[in-house]
């Protein structure tokens, strides 16, 4: 039921966009037809012409229309994903070619109408200048138009129906229809006509305010989760874990991180690194947890490597920011060229790993064991992709340590070491 209602609240200003079409159609005519009366073109010239500008129009805004249905996934996709990078990206890039197929329209209503008017036939003087004047005036800032139909249903891709509904309303039914009926009456039959340009400047005011808003809040929105993240920290070494399953490396690597009071990195690197590539936090999560036969395949897949190489990217960043423990990820090797990067390895022998499988997950003897042997095959797996190297390989590491004397000597013969190396 949540879903259905979801759905109908996104389809409202679709539905509005829709009715309004019909309504200003309906008062369109009726004002034309009554000052057309008053006027030399009579009343069937001004609704048979605004018939032919409306479809025309049409044409223009389906285009609009298709342009943004098509960046929609995109937008849904990455908004969710909270890839606000990639979201504005998009959104320029629709923004820019909405803007290019308004600017056109509008030289081709301005500078040629009657190329347009001459398709649907008829040369009669009366017909053809008041089609003329119709194409420039009604039409003038169709560009305005095509950037609040394209903004309606940006907002309808972000889960914003309120501000779609708003986009779609404000141009069409609270300016344009009061205008259409007030303005005839002081202009004449034209004043039918200048009621759209004006309804489009001032929806165009109301949905760059609406746009603009988004995007601040949106970056604020941002900028305050990223800071709940990653945290600027003290200059000093930057301290990389591997560790085997079951030798409890997360939370050694905690404990080193609170004795030398700086921030430590594990889950946060898969919320940065899913914002960083616009993918799934847990499709980030869990790369190295897929099933032994397909895993080597998996890890070249498209989609794996470029999480790979987002994760990289963060893992850069936050050794950028200053001093922090971070673990896992082949956080070793992707910062061998940074010369403060102190590189771990804990391992520990297979029945106190065992022992530990089986109080952390209650899994059985057989299904630690099992579990132990596929986690760490994925782990070497997976960094034999990213290195080229052997995982687990002493040469590539500065400290090696038997977890099993414990975490917590574990963890203050890390900080030793790295007190020693501070010196």
């Amino acid at each position: 039921m949540s879903v259905f209602k979801n759905v109908i609240k996104l389809g409202v200003s679709t539905f509005i966009t829709q009715m309004s079409i019909v309504i200003i159609s309906l008062v369109c005519n009726i004002m034309l037809s009554k000052y057309g009366a008053l006027s030399k073109y009579g009343s069937d010239i001004p609704i048979a012409v605004i018939g032919i500008t409306m479809k025309v129009f049409s044409i223009v805004i389906n285009i609009i229309v298709g342009i943004i249905l098509g960046a929609q996934p995109i937008l849904g996709y990455n908004y969710g994903a909270k890839n606000i990078k990639r979201v504005k990206e998009t959104f320029n890039i629709v923004t820019i070619a909405s803007l290019l197929v308004g600017i056109i329209s509008t030289i081709i209503f301005e500078l040629s109408p009657t190329t347009i008017i001459k398709i649907f036939g008829s040369n009669e003087p009366l017909y053809l200048e008041f089609a003329v004047i119709c194409f420039r005036l009604f039409l003038m800032l169709v560009t305005f138009t095509c950037l609040i139909k394209m903004a309606s249903i940006f907002f309808q891709a972000v889960g914003e129906p309120l501000k779609a509904a708003i986009t779609s309303l404000t141009r069409d039914i609270v300016f344009f229809v009061p205008l259409v009926i007030i303005l005839p009456k002081y202009f004449g039959i034209k004043g039918s006509l200048i009621a759209a340009p004006i309804a489009d400047f001032l929806g165009i005011l109301v949905t760059a305010i609406l746009v603009v808003k988004f995007f601040k809040c949106l970056e604020s929105n941002e900028v305050s989760k990223n800071d709940s993240i990653l945290k600027d920290s003290k200059p000093g070494y930057i301290i990389t874990i591997s560790r085997m399953h079951g030798s409890q490396g997360k939370k050694i690597g905690e404990l080193v991180a609170s004795k030398l009071k700086i921030p430590y990195y594990y889950k946060e690197m898969t919320a940065l690194a899913a914002k960083e590539s616009g993918l799934d936090k847990e499709f980030i999560s869990n790369i190295n947890r897929n099933k032994d036969i397909l895993h080597d395949l998996y890890l070249t897949s498209s989609p794996v490597k470029y999480a790979i190489s987002a994760q990289d990217k963060v893992i850069k960043m936050i050794a950028s920011k200053g001093s922090s423990v971070i673990v896992g990820r082949a956080s070793d090797y992707v910062l061998k060229d940074n010369p403060k990067v102190i590189k771990i390895f804990i391992y520990a022998n297979m029945e106190y790993r065992i022992k530990n499988i089986m109080d952390m997950y209650k899994d059985s003897r057989k299904q630690a064991i099992k579990n132990i042997i596929r986690s760490d095959k994925n782990r070497a797996s997976y960094y034999e992709l990213v290195s080229g190297s052997i995982w687990g390989n002493v040469e590539n590491y500065d400290l090696c340590i038997d977890a099993s004397i414990g975490k917590e000597k574990t963890a203050e013969i890390i900080c030793e070491y790295i007190k020693k190396r501070n010196k």
